[in-house]
């Protein structure tokens, strides 16, 4: 079968098709037909050579859907056929996915495979960060750093059926603005001039009571300073690549009543699997009934997937991206 395989540190001058052997399935794990394949910024964290995010050769991918080709030993839930979306245990760029049952979550009817291999990480993970890591409330104002991103857009996305709230993004390049505004945020700065003051202003300098930050500490700083008395800062990446600092001292966060947490879709793949696979199936649950729609972008097939994620290292991805792998469903 065929894979995308990253050979060496780099850029797409090291992302090449190859053949490789058919997984087989162990006990309790499905292989799956992969139809689609998301893209997302840990690909290129990846590829450039971040320190535990690959060995190489690798062969990327951590969300696909399609449908199940075959079923290992005490796997009861599922059956051949059946159309899935599943976290896999690595290359989902691949022609087929070997994923564990637990992670692998049935389709609802009028789901299609483009929207639900969107949902293992940018979706769920948006979930997970906002109800779960953050705390979310209805009301809340939240601050949300690469807004038009997969998981910004995907984050607008969810806070009007969570109860609602204050949607203020960041974004890496001024141009970025009109699609963050797009996705729902009602006010959008640009990080390369200091937003501080425009954010204090439109929250009538109380701060916001929530922000998701995939920036490592580059930004903790500024998190912190516009943070809201019980405020509550997520940190969820290193999109930077930058250095991780030490935390602020232990008295700054006492005085303001705030929260910093770290969140790893990665970490709860490896030790909470079923709470990933409920928070994929609420998803799928919103896409099933209109509450939710989610827009990608389709990359045609897997030849052309470096290019994608070249846009994704340059900062000039927008939305989600999906790559067609097989039949569509």
């Amino acid at each position: 079968m065929r894979a995308l395989v990253m050979t060496a540190p780099g850029g797409a001058e090291n992302s090449v098709l190859a053949e490789i052997d058919e997984p087989v399935p162990g006990p309790g794990e499905v292989t799956i037909d992969v139809a689609h394949a998301g893209l997302n910024f840990v690909d290129v964290m990846a590829r450039r050579g971040d320190a535990g995010y690959a060995s190489w050769p690798h062969r990327p991918g951590l969300e696909v859907s399609g449908t199940v080709r075959a079923l290992g030993p005490d796997v009861h839930d599922l059956t051949v056929g059946d159309r899935v979306v599943a976290v896999p245990k690595g290359a989902g760029m691949s022609e087929i996915a070997l994923a564990a049952a637990e992670l692998t979550v049935p389709v609802p009817d009028g789901v299609g495979l483009a929207e639900a291999a969107a949902t293992p990480l940018g979706l769920a993970t948006s979930l997970l960060l906002l109800t779960e890591a953050g705390r979310f409330n209805p009301g809340d104002t939240v601050l949300v750093h690469s807004a038009s991103g997969g998981i910004g857009t995907a984050i607008a996305r969810l806070v009007p059926l969570l109860g609602g709230g204050r949607l203020i993004g960041t974004v890496g390049r001024p141009e970025k603005i009109a699609e963050a505004e797009r996705a729902g945020y009602q006010l959008v700065l640009a990080r390369d001039s200091d937003p501080t003051e425009a954010i204090r202003s439109a929250t009538g300098g109380r701060g916001v009571d929530l922000v998701l930050d995939p920036l490592g500490t580059t930004a903790l700083g500024l998190d912190l300073d516009l943070a809201a008395p019980g405020g509550r800062v997520v940190l969820f990446g290193n999109a930077t690549g930058a250095p991780i600092d030490a935390l602020p001292p232990v008295e700054r966060l006492l005085r303001g009543n705030l929260t910093i947490s770290g969140f790893s879709h990665r970490g709860l793949v490896a030790d909470a699997p079923t709470r990933v696979a409920a928070a994929v199936s609420r998803i799928l649950g919103f896409l099933a009934d209109g509450r939710l729609t989610l827009p990608v972008t389709e990359v045609p097939g897997l030849a052309d997937i470096p290019a994608a994620h070249d846009l994704l290292a340059e900062g000039r991805g927008t939305g989600k991206y999906v790559a067609r792998i097989g039949a569509a469903g």
